[in-house]
Parts: structure tokens; sequence; C-alpha cells
């Protein structure tokens, strides 16, 4: 029997937009540098849009709706619970994926530069 958030992350994956499914497209199976994400992933009490665990790298892809105060300050405390869970949560408009996702690709490369040169 599958819990309940993997059924809630189960089902945000069937319903991802499309900046979601461009950002998945580009991640998947290790096409950006093989770093292994996953989608709709549990990290601690919420899920994340994607996270690599190696990274502890959590990727935000925010819609319209993240400019409203009431979301936007929302966002702030989870984004405040999940850096205090030890991971690093970057956010990223729709727009922002939909126009050029090497934006995207270079903060996750120069974050896993970051992190790996400190296991050196």
């Amino acid at each position: 029997m599958q819990s309940d958030r993997t059924a809630l992350a189960r089902g945000l994956r069937q319903r991802s937009g499309l900046a979601e499914q461009k950002v998945w497209a580009q991640l998947c199976a290790g096409k950006l540098d093989g770093l292994k994400f996953r989608r709709q992933h549990p990290v601690g009490r919420f899920i994340a849009d994607f996270a690599c665990e190696r990274l502890k790298l959590i990727l935000e892809i925010d819609g319209g709706v993240h400019d409203r105060d009431d979301v936007a300050l929302n966002d702030h405390l989870r984004q405040k619970e999940l850096e205090a869970l030890g991971w690093t949560v970057l956010r990223f408009s729709n727009r922002q994926v939909l126009e050029n996702f090497d934006t995207i690709a270079d903060a996750v490369r120069a974050h896993a530069r970051l992190i790996l040169s400190d296991y050196g």
C-alpha cells in the first residue's frame, strides 16, 4: 500500500506543466553531467519539484501564482525549513525555464562545483 505522500508525488508528476516537463527532459537519466535528479521527491515534510540527493540540491519551478504575496511568504518559510535540513534551494520561474534552460543548467553546474570541490 502506498503512502499518502507517494500518491501525492505521483499525482504531481502526472500533472506537471510544460516548464517542469522541459526541466525533467533535461535532467532525467543523468543527462546533466551525470547528476541523478528525482522529480516530485519527498524532502522532509515537503515534496520538491526536483532534487539531487548527492548535491543536496532542490530545484523549484514557479508558475505565476508564486508572485502572490501569500504564496511567496509560504515559499520563503518552506525554503528556510529545507535549508535547515541541509539542502540548497534554487528557484526559477516558468518563464526562465521556457526561454533559456541554460540558465538553470549553469546554476546547477556552479552548485555542483562548489559542493564537489568541498569533498575534493
